[in-house]
């Protein structure tokens, strides 16, 4: 691995010295047991820690095949699904792996009895398997999370409908938080110039689904002058949601738990910020039963804020705690665009605001391939920005996910895997520094 790495951190590498490195036969990853499935049995959620979950070991190197990529990985990052993962909710991902292994001969190397995690990376390209073009040994890319096998039409006009979806490093293995991963090479995409390794792997999974999810016409299609929801504003996806309100000329209303998730909303340049703690919001009287009254303070509040305008869109992703307000304060034909419901995935709403309001709920999961290129495109342009606010070595990501899990983070967490520090692999300074507050604004509060 050293070899590797001592030709990435190279200014004088060329792709050749990259094809001419020899592979090792093992590497390092975060990994989870299958023979642990059970060992959360019977508690609770917020009790789970995936610090006892997570090992960091020896794996070995797997058979790369057509259309594949094995890449050294310089730097990956946490999200929701490397907790789901981890705590083994709502269900064990070794049952993914089993379901792809029986797909094909190929495949089958991903049913393992142990998984790899991790649906972000940013690093180099080692080596491309059969019938790859536009992909060489030594490119600096980074990978978004959509894995498909494209052998069904329904999956050619978004790809996100292909029969075979999965998402790479979740319902596949050999994930990206480790030194090597296998990806497909169509999840590769140019690693933005301006960027470090560890603030180029944060945006992958959730700046792309934030694009689909609020500015693809597959999501909520928005538009100048909307008034957007955004639950969680500050967070992973909440973040990435915010730029994208405030880059498209609409309204992002920020809903934030805490004074300084609200300081980074401003920071990020948006005004109407509801601190939902602060403002003693309780939609859920107890456990199975909402609070309707909460959901019409929620809407005064908002109109108070918009100059007496409901909002067009909300973006959801909280889900069962938040959904019922949700739909409520949606205004009349507006949209709900859902996704993760990390809170819980079984929503109750009253329908009556929906269906005699003529709303719509829009599922959203992911992005497509062009939604992806779309998302990592205005990142490298400068014009949305990493949200990365905390940076890990590999062998604390049991500590990076407990963190996320217990919703101790802000915007986005990192992990350095082969990158023996933060602050390497920029290639363009003069763009760096253009956007320097931007970049660093998450980790300045």
């Amino acid at each position: 691995m050293q070899e590797i790495l001592d030709a990435i951190l190279s200014t004088d590498s060329t792709p050749a010295d990259f094809a001419a490195l020899a592979l090792p036969e093992s590497y390092r990853a975060v990994t989870l047991h299958k023979d642990e499935e059970q060992m959360f049995a019977g508690l609770d959620s917020r009790d789970k820690d995936p610090r006892k979950s997570l090992h960091i070991e020896d794996v070995a190197l797997p058979e790369l095949g057509p259309g594949e990529a094995l890449v050294a990985v310089m730097a990956s990052a946490v999200n929701y699904n490397t907790v789901w993962s981890s705590i083994y909710e709502p269900v064990s991902t070794f049952g993914f792996l089993e379901r792809y292994g029986r797909l094909s001969p190929l495949t089958k190397r991903h049913d393992l009895p142990y998984h790899v995690l991790g649906s972000d990376l940013a690093g180099v390209v080692l080596r491309t398997g059969a019938g790859v073009n536009a992909w060489k040994p030594g490119d600096e890319v980074v990978a978004h999370c959509l894995s498909v096998e494209l052998e069904s039409s329904d999956g050619h006009n978004d790809t996100m409908m292909d029969p075979e979806q999965r998402i790479w490093g979740f319902e596949t293995n050999f994930g990206g938080l480790a030194q090597i991963a296998l990806v497909k090479t169509n999840q590769l995409m140019p690693k933005p110039a301006h960027l470090t390794w560890e603030e180029a792997a944060s945006p992958g999974l959730v700046n792309s689904t934030a694009y689909r999810q609020l500015v693809s016409q597959n999501g909520a299609g928005m538009k100048q002058g909307d008034n957007v929801l955004i639950w969680g504003a500050s967070g992973g996806l909440g973040s990435y949601a915010t730029q994208y309100a405030l880059a498209g000329g609409a309204t992002p209303i920020c809903v934030v738990s805490n004074d300084q998730k609200a300081e980074i909303c401003r920071a990020m340049g948006a005004e109407a910020i509801i601190d939902r703690s602060a403002e003693g919001y309780k939609f859920w009287k107890d456990e199975n039963t909402q609070d309707p009254r909460e959901w019409k303070r929620l809407g005064g509040r908002i109109r108070e804020l918009t100059g007496g305008e409901d909002v067009d869109i909300v973006f959801e992703h909280p889900g069962r705690e938040t959904f019922g307000a949700s739909v409520y304060v949606t205004r009349k034909g507006g949209t709900i665009v859902t996704c993760a419901s990390t809170s819980g995935f079984m929503h109750q709403y009253d329908n009556r605001y929906l269906w005699m309001s003529l709303k719509k709920i829009v599922g959203s999961h992911f992005a497509n391939y062009r939604e992806a290129w779309e998302a990592n495109r205005l990142v490298a342009k400068g014009k949305i920005h990493p949200t990365l606010s905390k940076v890990y070595t590999l062998e604390q990501t049991g500590q990076a996910a407990l963190d996320v899990h217990q919703n101790k983070h802000q915007g986005k967490v990192g992990v350095l895997c082969l990158a023996p520090s933060e602050g390497l692999g920029v290639r363009n300074a003069e763009l760096r520094e253009k956007h320097l507050p931007a970049i660093n604004r998450f980790r300045d509060i």
